[in-house]
């Protein structure tokens, strides 16, 4: 037993150990969310904002492939953004106001389910046009594809919250988030569908490219589609690795059986895990423009391009303002 001096009472060994636990892990949740602050938060920050106005500036000159990039932007900025809520979400936070934890779950999930659906169409394009099984998207089919994986996105999120609202109108303090058939649908349509798929054309789209280095093509093709293969293979490990750790977290979790009602939530029960492995699914968000963008030589050709012709109308404004002073 330990003893306060100050009012001699005695302080049991277990709750000593206890408060050790909750300073500890607050401190790794302090040093977790400060990494992810201060590397990838303002990674994902500049690069998709970048991505968007470099796109917006060729608007007009937009293909299929730069508008499904642009929407993947806009997801993963809304992500990055939303990001903050769980950095700062230090002591649980908002898990424990039902109605904060809801309007946050909403707003994440079809942020979450546009990205990963964005990712994995940009994919499906990209080994349609290279394997020419069908003939290339033009830009209205694209916009309209854009279209349907919004409404996708927000359908898959809005019914399962409905369902769930009327099955738990009774309840205080409920989060929609917690339901057990919501999360397996977080598993299997968020994370392992795509994967699956990302997978599939990926590697069809390997094969492909080592097919064409083989054959007689033109030398200076071969860096490009070197360079090709290794941003296919960064997608497809990042995307592994991003959104594992959740996604097993919470399969672990409902396999186990301890989804019982009343009881504690799995964010309750390991807030420090929870804690990591949401700041590892959000990284995924600030990564994707490293990866698509500027590991990709088309958008690098863009930005070149639009950084010249900023350059230059700076440089025409000081040469009229320069004149209208003489």
């Amino acid at each position: 037993m330990l003893t306060d001096p100050r009012k001699n009472l005695t302080v049991p060994p277990n709750l000593t150990q206890l408060a050790s636990e909750n300073i500890e892990h607050y401190l790794i949740n302090l040093f977790l969310s400060g990494f992810y602050t201060l590397i990838l938060f303002p990674v994902g920050l500049v690069g998709n904002v970048l991505i968007l106005v470099v796109n917006l500036a060729h608007w007009g000159r937009l293909s299929a492939p730069d508008l499904y990039f642009a929407n993947l932007a806009v997801a993963d900025l809304i992500l990055v953004a939303d990001s903050l809520i769980e950095v700062f979400n230090l002591k649980k936070g908002y898990y424990d106001n039902a109605g904060l934890c809801t309007f946050m779950n909403l707003f994440q999930q079809v942020n979450l389910y546009s990205s990963v659906f964005f990712l994995t169409w940009m994919s499906i394009d990209r080994f349609v046009a290279l394997t020419r099984i069908a003939a290339g998207a033009c830009t209205a089919h694209a916009c309209r594809s854009c279209c349907l994986i919004w409404a996708f996105a927000v359908l898959l999120t809005l019914l399962p919250f409905a369902v769930a609202q009327v099955q738990h109108s009774g309840e205080l303090n409920f989060c929609f988030a917690n339901v057990s058939q919501v999360q397996w649908l977080e598993v299997t349509l968020g994370f392992l569908l795509p994967l699956c798929i990302l997978a599939v054309c990926y590697w069809r789209i390997a094969q492909v490219l080592r097919r064409s280095q083989r054959q007689r093509c033109n030398p200076q093709q071969r860096p490009r589609r070197q360079r090709a293969l290794r941003m296919i293979a960064a997608a497809v490990l990042v995307f592994f690795i991003c959104w594992l750790p959740v996604n097993v977290f919470i399969s672990v979790h409902l396999l186990s059986g301890a989804d019982t009602p009343g009881a504690d939530t799995l964010w309750e029960l390991y807030p420090l895990t929870g804690h990591a492995v949401r700041l590892a699914a959000f990284s995924n968000s600030c990564l994707n423009p490293l990866i698509y963008g500027f590991l990709g030589e088309t958008f690098r050709k863009k930005l070149m391009l639009f950084l010249q012709e900023k350059s230059h109308s700076a440089k025409l404004q000081r040469f009229h303002g320069f004149f209208s002073l003489i």
